[in-house]
């Protein structure tokens, strides 16, 4: 069967009293007010329920998982070793690490919108790579591989004009990145046309071998001139021969809610599609809004 995962939050434990999740935060004024200290407690709080995720993933054979970008809340404004609870965190994260490869789930990220490697201008550049090394740091501290079997996936974010020119700027920032970064880093589809396809994402892949994530929902609205058979199977040529392509699949919450009004690559709850692989094997992350409540009930009404 098709590895599905999920993405950051369980719903089933977020009802729990007390819920366990892995994505308490605070406003920038309460960072301002409590800083380190307290990010450093939510940080403990947020691994401890991680592993609670992890044990759950396993007792409902779901083997991958993408965790949330925002376990440690601010963590661009301070170094992670800094944090008092550095220690415990340390042990806890390699505890995480090592039940997610005793269980074989793979352990993925998305890091935000706002990881820009394209971009024109050097801070942004600047706050993606301190963003981006966060997370190489935290995959390295859990003990995952360097490569893109635990991948660090983004999208170009931007075309600024030309996009020859914003794919060479990718490609150039892509070397001051940490080998951390470097060695798990793979590159998105887009769901507009103006933007990046597959096609499109050959060029990096060619200048600097890193993979790409063929995105289904995405691709209806940037096909490239490509099937969506054609455009899945390319991405999976960017692929080491080793390491099983990871797919994004979703369907739109306009055509679920037969609504018009809503943008039709917003992301439905549920999915109801049969996931077409074409005999390929992929791992497909599942980017549907109920997260792992859409997986069991496709695994109920679709995969019978």
């Amino acid at each position: 069967m098709t590895n599905l995962g999920y993405a950051c939050i369980n719903m089933t434990l977020g009802k729990q009293k007390p819920k366990i999740t892995t994505n308490r935060s605070m406003i920038k004024r309460t960072f301002l007010e409590r800083g380190i200290s307290y990010a450093s407690e939510l940080g403990i709080q947020n691994v401890r329920d991680l592993i609670e995720i992890i044990k759950w993933n396993h007792q409902n054979d779901i083997n991958f998982f993408r965790i949330s970008s925002n376990m440690f809340p601010w963590a661009s404004e301070y170094k992670l070793s800094d944090m008092p609870h550095y220690h415990r965190i340390r042990n806890l994260l390699i505890g995480a690490g090592n039940l997610a490869k005793k269980y074989n789930q793979r352990i993925t990220a998305h890091p935000g919108p706002f990881n820009v490697l394209v971009s024109p201008n050097e801070k942004v550049v600047q706050n993606t790579i301190t963003d981006l090394s966060i997370h190489g740091e935290v995959f390295d501290m859990m003990g995952l591989s360097r490569t893109p079997y635990n991948k660090l996936n983004i999208h170009c974010n931007g075309v600024y004009g030309d996009k020859k020119s914003a794919m060479d700027r990718f490609c150039k920032n892509f070397e001051r990145l940490p080998h951390s970064v470097q060695s798990r880093l793979t590159v998105e589809n887009d769901d507009k046309a103006s933007m990046y396809s597959v096609k499109d994402l050959m060029y990096i892949h060619e200048r600097i071998g890193i993979p790409i994530v063929f995105d289904y929902h995405h691709h209806k609205f940037n096909t490239g001139g490509l099937s969506e058979k054609d455009a899945l199977e390319l991405a999976m040529t960017t692929w080491p021969e080793d390491i099983t392509p990871v797919v994004h699949y979703s369907e739109s919450k306009s055509l679920h809610e037969n609504n018009s009004k809503i943008k039709p690559q917003a992301h439905s709850d549920f999915i109801s599609d049969t996931i077409k692989t074409y005999g390929n094997n992929v791992d497909v992350m599942v980017e549907s809004k109920m997260k792992e409540l859409s997986i069991l009930q496709y695994r109920q009404t679709i995969l019978v």
